[in-house]
């Protein structure tokens, strides 16, 4: 399978086992002399490891306890108990509020289940949450529920590993949605489906939680303490998929077919990022979709593309400085392997602490250069040879003659006396009496002339 396909194991952070003290409203697990009390009306699922001696416990309306072999409960025989001289009442935490879509609830994992070690990769935090192409764990011998709220109708996983057991095919995992715990576990408008498939594109995939970004924002800052930290820089730069701005830079590429993009990934943790003089910098690189505008109105169109985000450690004016200079080298590096490597041209923006944000540079790879070249090298031929034929006599060229501004500074033709107002009457062609042609009309001769709708004999009384 190509390297891009590797599964990414997302591990559910809370739980609902009785043994959790972070589940208890007095912060540690019921003793012998206390009550226990689930709110009647609040649905849970709790998973029991050991034996407990409870004085009384009031249990919900609808729920489960799951006991593991040996666990169990008796009742307070009166015996002592060390750590527990004073009973009281224990009330079960409230995990109605505990969201799919909260990114604090997550944690990369590996295969085995243990934590995955820092590096200098991290995730945008939409893709903090479980993709679509993404394998998602929930411990072993651990009960939970979860608030499945979504902005898309169907949330789509390759795998979902529940009390230790995988489910990797539609086929499984509705077996397991018909089941009684399923409910219990996970409550709210959206619907998970187990596709069983990874990422088929070496080039990447995209996260698929777009829809849901504004849920994830928000239950990512809802939180006192959460609040996007203040940038050291003036206009920080907004990566796709992610809540806060951040001081650095990105990168976004346009690909072609031939681009391996956890290949690339290595390539840029080996060759830059292990350097000395950026171990404070981090990097997020994934597949994303950017909306296309036209004349200031998104479209419902998008364009895949890389996006890299860099950050760095740096604080006040040094803000994002090194990553501006990761970002540089990067660029460098693809317009010299860009094509190699699958590039078709790379776009970079920084912003650091000294610097507002900004478009340092776009980047198209040698093979767009060339045919630009080429194309303006024949065009330069083509008018050469034209030129060429001309001089010669051998191409005639249609002769066009332009109006010249001197032309228009000639004196124009004079116009008709401005006193003369008399005009050639169709009707009437009757000359005056006593007129002759080779002669000058005088001004004060009267003109007579017959008007053939009028009667004189008809005025005679």
């Amino acid at each position: 399978l190509p390297a891009a396909t590797a599964a990414v194991y997302k591990q559910w952070i809370p739980n609902t086992n009785f043994e959790t003290a972070s589940n208890w409203d007095t912060g540690r697990v019921p003793c012998a002399r206390d009550v226990v009390h689930f709110e009647k009306n609040k649905v849970v699922s709790v998973f029991v490891r050991s034996p407990h001696a409870l004085t009384d416990m009031f249990l919900p309306l609808n729920g489960e306890l799951v006991l593991a072999a040996g666990a169990g409960f008796t009742a307070f025989d009166g015996t002592w108990d060390p750590g527990c001289d004073s009973g009281g009442t224990a009330r079960f935490a409230d995990a109605e509020h505990r969201a799919w879509f909260d990114p604090t609830l997550w944690q990369d994992v590996l295969p085995s289940g243990e934590p995955k070690p820092g590096g200098p990769i991290f995730s945008v935090d939409e893709e903090r949450v479980p993709c679509r192409y993404d394998d998602v764990v929930f411990q072993p011998q651990t009960s939970f529920r979860v608030n499945m709220d979504s902005s898309q109708p169907v949330i789509e996983l390759r795998s979902i590993s529940v009390m230790g057991q995988e489910l990797n095919t539609p086929a499984s995992w509705a077996g397991y949605l018909g089941g009684p715990s399923a409910p219990l576990q996970f409550h709210g408008n959206g619907t998970l489906q187990v596709t069983g498939t990874g990422c088929p594109d070496k080039s990447g995939c995209a996260c698929g939680n777009a829809l849901d970004g504004p849920r994830i924002c928000a239950a990512l800052l809802r939180a006192p303490g959460r609040q996007c930290p203040e940038p050291a820089c003036q206009s920080p730069l907004q990566p796709l998929g992610h809540c806060c701005g951040v001081c650095g830079a990105t990168i976004n590429l346009d690909f072609t077919p031939d681009f391996d993009l956890q290949k690339y990934q290595d390539r840029l943790v080996q060759e830059f990022l292990s350097q000395p003089k950026y171990a404070g910098v981090q990097m997020a690189i994934s597949k994303v979709h950017k909306a296309q505008t036209f004349l200031g109105i998104l479209s419902r169109s998008s364009t895949p593309l890389i996006q890299i985000v860099l950050i760095d450690d740096r604080a006040g004016v040094q803000a994002g400085t090194a990553a501006e200079q990761l970002a540089a080298d990067i660029m460098e590096n693809i317009a010299q392997h860009g094509e190699a490597l699958g590039i078709s041209s790379g776009k970079m923006e920084v912003a650091t602490g000294s610097t507002a944000s900004g478009q340092v540079g776009s980047l198209p790879v040698s093979r767009i250069t060339a045919g630009t070249v080429m194309g303006l090298l024949f065009s330069l031929l083509l008018l050469g040879g034209i030129l060429f034929l001309y001089r010669k006599g051998k191409l005639r060229l249609p002769a066009l003659r332009l109006p010249r501004p001197w032309d228009r500074l000639e004196d124009p033709a004079s116009p008709a006396p401005a006193g003369d107002k008399g005009f050639d009457n169709p009707v009437f062609s009757v000359e005056p009496p006593g007129a002759d042609l080779g002669e000058e009309t005088p001004k004060d001769l009267q003109v007579f002339y017959l008007n053939p709708l009028y009667d004189a004999s008809e005025t005679e009384t």
